[in-house]
């Protein structure tokens, strides 16, 4: 009895002791049963992070689970179950919408996550890198496409339905920069409603999502079984590892100044990638990727400034990477869409072509002298939901330093198929 009393008083829900988070939790739920819960980014973080912070420790402990990245399914998914429904209340849905769309929390978390990421990086990794990943991304769409048409066609679906209805969602970018201006393409050159298109195409992306977040899980720990395989979190093999580890091992101590500064160049990255985008029509979060790999290549940057962009993505990284995982589930996820749309035939197709990019990626990510782990939870990142997906699929494995080069994957990948889809859609429809 003593020993479970000590155990319960020693235990954690994140960083917090189980009797302080259990109080909290109590209140944050109290006061949005009695509509007082705060409906902006007080009362929206409130909500998320007590719901990250417990699923994500249950997720951690629960056996099987744990290992194919059980924190991040249950963060992103059972808030949709949740409002699916009808037990997660008004108030606190408000809340959650609040702080993800109205003060736009997610690309915050993004921007933050790339410029801490990228500027922390060392500068022979960081090229290496985005050189490399242009030829396993390639292939990996290849075979993809061919993979999930050939799949399809063996349970009786269409080339044409299952190429633009199922892979195109699936490796399109997610569905702010890939579904929703593909189904406004689709709309003017089918002439039919855009609304006839969504949730035909938001089902496979779902799908692809959360079997791309299980193979990162199983990848973690293929790689930590297999350690000649793995880069831990290196994507680039440059003939320093140990050297390189030691160095990322190494911490600076914190400076909350810096950390401050931190914040304002990782906003300021953004707004550089949203206005050129006005001008060059390349996608904001590409140009805020280059823009930071450029001056951190070019040495721009003082070094402390690098370390504070650095210790603000760790903060961020540490924190608010199940919180935010929870309003991407409650807000992005329609549970009722996946469901319906699941059938045997149409999972076995997303899953063929999920397992035929990150299979792709290990092998030529292999050939080509980098990690094959690090090389397939990259290119796999093209088969999830955009950011949204690349933050669920680095953190199921534990990479979330990959950041920059699974943006570079999901955005260039996404943009390039949905361009590609559009142009064939004109001839063949």
């Amino acid at each position: 009895m003593m020993d479970t009393m000590r155990k319960l008083l020693s235990a954690k829900v994140g960083p917090l002791p189980l009797a302080l988070y259990a109080i909290l939790f109590a209140l944050v739920f109290f006061a949005a049963s009695i509509g007082r819960l705060p409906n902006d980014m007080i009362g929206g973080f409130a909500m998320i992070m007590v719901l990250g912070w417990i699923l994500g420790e249950v997720g951690m402990r629960t056996p099987v689970l744990r290992n194919i990245g059980g924190p991040a399914i249950l963060s992103l998914f059972v808030p949709s179950i949740l409002i699916f429904h009808g037990l997660l209340s008004k108030p606190a849905l408000d809340a959650i919408t609040a702080v993800m769309k109205t003060d736009n929390f997610l690309y915050l978390y993004i921007a933050c996550l790339v410029c801490g990421s990228v500027l922390g990086m060392n500068r022979r990794i960081l090229v290496q890198g985005f050189l490399r990943m242009a030829i396993p991304l390639l292939v990996g769409e290849i075979v993809t496409i061919a993979t999930g048409v050939g799949v399809g066609m063996l349970f009786g679906f269409r080339p044409h339905h299952t190429f633009f209805y199922i892979i195109i969602p699936i490796i399109g970018g997610g569905i702010g920069e890939g579904i929703l201006p593909y189904s406004l393409a689709m709309a003017e050159i089918l002439a039919r409603p855009q609304a006839d298109f969504i949730p035909q195409l938001i089902p496979a992306a779902m799908l692809g999502n959360l079997f791309a977040i299980v193979s990162s899980g199983c990848m973690k720990r293929f790689g930590e079984k297999r350690p000649e395989f793995s880069g831990s979190g290196l994507l680039v093999r440059t003939g320093e590892d140990r050297e390189l580890l030691a160095q990322a091992a190494h911490e600076k101590p914190v400076e909350f100044s810096l950390m401050g500064a931190g914040l304002l160049l990782a906003c300021c990255f953004f707004i550089l990638g949203n206005t050129v985008n006005r001008y060059i029509g390349i996608p904001g979060p590409i140009i805020m990727i280059f823009s930071a790999a450029l001056v951190k290549y070019s040495r721009l940057m003082p070094e402390k400034m690098e370390q504070g962009a650095y210790h603000m993505y760790r903060f961020i990284a540490t924190n608010l990477t199940w919180p935010l995982l929870v309003g991407l589930g409650a807000l992005y996820v329609p549970w009722g869409q996946v469901v319906a749309a699941v059938t045997p035939a149409y999972v076995v197709i997303c899953l063929s072509a999920v397992i035929a990019m990150w299979a792709s990626g290990f092998v030529v990510g292999r050939l080509l002298g980098m990690y094959p782990v690090e090389a397939a939870i990259v290119t796999g990142c093209h088969t999830g939901l955009g950011g949204t997906g690349d933050v669920a699929i680095l953190s199921a494995s534990n990479r979330i330093g990959l950041m920059p080069f699974a943006q570079a994957a999901t955005r260039l990948g996404g943009a390039l198929m949905i361009v590609l889809a559009t142009v064939l859609l004109k001839f063949w429809h």
